[in-house]
């Protein structure tokens, strides 16, 4: 294309966090010369405060294009547009006005990114904004100044239904799961079997305009079972826990008769890739389980560290 992608400029003590673009063709395109990228760190969650977005938005008509891209597969709050001699006044603007810091960009430890977890979601097994905000903390060195051979990304699901879609977007992703049985309440499974209608499947989502007919455990269940763990007999759901996979379709299905089972933590996975050719591929499984509270400070972080120095 006609635009240079890369790390020409920066901000001062910072190699990451944005990106330099700048135009072949100046003399035909003054107007955009430069428009350069910038990445701002996220909050946990994503949770904002409407008085600062119109403060981040204020300041981006003033010194940006007033384009903004909220959010993006790598997170980040992104800033499309702007020239080099505002960057500086910008950063000085968020860093000393708004409490906020850059993200991370090019060959460094990308801005960790979560989903809602324990925060609105009663399936999360961990609290993903707890250990998302530890990660950014202790990782500022790497996030901001880029020393690795290429970038790394940490994404943390607080269920497998992976929201942030960490199984295949990340190098290293933290999948909330549990170690024991389905909690199952037998009489709300009868509730959906007899299609009552205070018991929607899907929690209703599927309401509309078209009539889906009635509630069928069997098809809309059982048989999508990747390993068909489970039967329902004389008015009684069974699953073999043994052999489930967690992959939360019955619980999507029929969140008022199944939750996640107590027993909570995390698998954590890494090497996960999306080829163009082949579509996206899994993490291999590095940790099956581990158990997830600030007082035992995260210990597991060290992991991390060994894979990067290896």
């Amino acid at each position: 294309t006609h635009w240079k992608h890369g790390g020409i400029v920066g901000v001062f003590g910072y190699g990451g966090g944005v990106i330099g673009r700048y135009c072949d063709q100046p003399d035909s395109f003054p107007g955009v010369e430069a428009f350069h990228t910038m990445r701002v760190n996220q909050p946990a969650g994503k949770y904002y405060k409407t008085d600062y977005l119109r403060q981040l938005c204020d300041l981006w008509d003033f010194r940006g294009s007033g384009i903004t891209n909220m959010h993006g597969s790598t997170g980040d709050i992104i800033l499309l547009g702007t020239t080099t001699k505002q960057l500086e006044e910008i950063f000085w603007t968020m860093t000393h006005d708004m409490n906020q810091d850059l993200g991370g960009s090019g060959s460094n430890l990308r801005t960790p990114s979560d989903c809602l977890g324990q925060t609105r979601c009663e399936y999360s097994c961990y609290d993903t904004s707890s250990l998302v905000y530890f990660l950014t903390n202790e990782y500022q060195d790497e996030l901001h100044r880029p020393a690795f051979p290429y970038k790394f990304k940490f994404k943390l699901d607080g269920c497998p239904n992976c929201c942030v879609a960490s199984i295949a977007r990340s190098d290293m992703s933290f999948i909330g799961t549990w170690k024991d049985d389905i909690r199952i309440d037998q009489d709300a499974v009868n509730k959906y079997v007899e299609n009552d209608p205070a018991y929607p499947a899907n929690a209703g989502a599927h309401k509309g305009s078209r009539d889906w007919g009635p509630f069928d455990i069997e098809k809309e269940v059982l048989s999508l079972c990747p390993t068909r763990c489970m039967k329902f007999e004389n008015k009684k759901l069974y699953i073999d826990n043994a052999n489930c996979t967690r992959c939360m379709h019955c619980i999507n299905v029929m969140p008022r008769a199944l939750k996640i089972g107590k027993d909570t933590g995390l698998s954590i996975l890494v090497g996960a890739k999306a080829p163009i050719l082949d579509g996206a591929q899994m993490g291999s499984l590095l940790v099956p389980f581990v158990e997830v509270n600030p007082d035992n400070d995260y210990k597991h972080h060290r992991n991390y560290e060994n894979i990067w120095d290896w």
